[in-house]
């Protein structure tokens, strides 16, 4: 019986390497000589994909097999995976000396590495507060925004305008974008109160899309595709920064508003709105039968969340110094979202992590140009299946009643 089970197991292995080698012909094998007009075939990457492809498949499901049967745990790549990476019992141990040691290598990041380095971590860093923004409303709220990308690009675009017109500089444009964002929250919020699930992507999609199609057709207003130029970094009590000081500024700048962004988030999760949104997220009709106010409790997911993402538009604007309709798809919302459930949905130190993650880890993947998008979805697709809850979960508050040992002797 076990030995037929083994046949039948390579010969799915087998389908599978046979499929993965015919869907990865055209990109894998075929390559067109431009210079000399020929057609390159690379058989030997094919052989290697077919090969890999089938060990792959015959160990992934051997160890799914192991878990159906009730296999020894140790035998479980997932319970090895939750054992090796129990993030929270790590949290707990050694929370001073984890923060001591982060606050030591973000402080010294700069000086230790290239201008390039910096810039990508200060881009690392707008996305952990893109990041935990949206975690406010997917994450806290259970409300799947698809349209985020368009108050990142009010932001943006405030600060731009703002600068254009009236000279208004980074400092005073910072509260003010953030402002704008969180109109527009409420101004999108309003009218999708009442959807919820596909319904509310699909609407959240599309008011994304409509700001991004006015900005880039809207000559007049936003200088369409040709974007606005120019835009000043941020200023140090006048004085002038050279390229490596402005970027080291705004990194710190950075630092500060991330660190202000984590603190605001942790106060509103455990404070009574906070409540409300989880309340909402496990169960909307429980939620209003409790006594909350449902249409309050999303206009402020959606304003407070929103509020965030103009924030970091108006760091992006002043980071690039250049805007255009271009930088604010549908693909940057996809981005932000895959932060928030990669890294675990209500986990404010997962999301850090996840941002961390999914921008840095395609930079340093450049050395493996043609294949580090391969490697990256592989990664994301082991994570979903035997870490479903993220990197670092939310972990669910238990209450358990302990009744006093004095109160339990008078009793008896």
């Amino acid at each position: 019986m076990n030995k037929l089970i083994k046949i039948e197991e390579i010969k799915k292995s087998l389908l599978v390497s046979l499929w993965f080698m015919f869907l990865t012909f055209p990109i894998m094998v075929i390559r067109v000589n431009t210079v000399e007009n020929e057609i390159e075939w690379r058989w030997t990457r094919m052989v290697f994909i077919g090969i890999s492809a089938f060990f792959l498949s015959f160990v992934w499901r051997y160890f799914i097999k192991k878990q159906e049967t009730g296999g020894q745990q140790n035998s479980s790549i997932g319970e090895f995976i939750k054992r090796a990476f129990n993030f929270n019992l790590i949290l707990n141990r050694y929370k001073l000396q984890i923060f001591i040691i982060f606050s030591i290598i973000a402080v010294a990041f700069p000086f230790l590495f290239s201008i390039y380095q910096t810039n990508i971590m200060s881009t690392a860093l707008i996305y952990v507060i893109l990041g935990l923004g949206l975690n406010i409303v997917v994450g806290l709220a259970g409300l799947l925004d698809l349209g985020y990308v368009a108050f990142y690009a009010v932001g943006a675009y405030s600060y731009a305008l703002l600068n254009y017109h009236f000279g208004i500089g980074f400092w005073l444009a910072l509260p003010i974008g953030a402002g704008m964002g969180a109109l527009f929250g409420i101004l999108l919020g309003y009218p999708v109160l009442r959807l919820r699930g596909d319904y509310l992507a699909i609407v959240t999609l599309g008011f994304g899309e409509i700001i991004r199609l006015i900005l880039e057709n809207w000559n007049a207003f936003s200088f369409g595709p040709s974007g606005i130029a120019n835009i000043p970094r941020p200023g140090f009590f006048g004085i002038n920064l050279s390229l490596s000081g402005a970027s080291n500024y705004l990194y710190f700048i950075l630092i500060g508003l991330t660190l202000l962004t984590i603190f605001v988030v942790n106060r509103l999760q455990d404070s009574r709105i906070g409540r409300a949104w989880i309340a909402l997220r496990e169960d909307e009709i429980a939620c209003q039968a409790m006594g909350i106010d449902k249409t309050k409790t999303k206009l402020t997911a959606f304003a407070l969340g929103a509020t965030w993402a103009g924030m970091a538009g108006v760091l992006f604007a002043a980071k690039t110094t250049f805007i255009n309709p271009a930088s604010f798809t549908i693909w940057e919302s996809i981005i932000i979202l895959c932060v928030v459930v990669l890294g675990g949905m209500g986990s404010v130190i997962g999301v850090i992590l996840g941002a961390l993650v999914l921008i840095l880890l395609p930079e340093y993947l450049r050395a493996f140009s043609e294949y580090r998008m391969l490697i990256f979805g592989f990664i994301l697709v082991v994570m979903m299946i035997f870490r479903p809850g993220g990197i670092f979960p939310n972990v669910r508050r238990t209450y358990k009643f302990q009744e006093n040992k004095n109160q339990l002797k008078k009793r008896l």
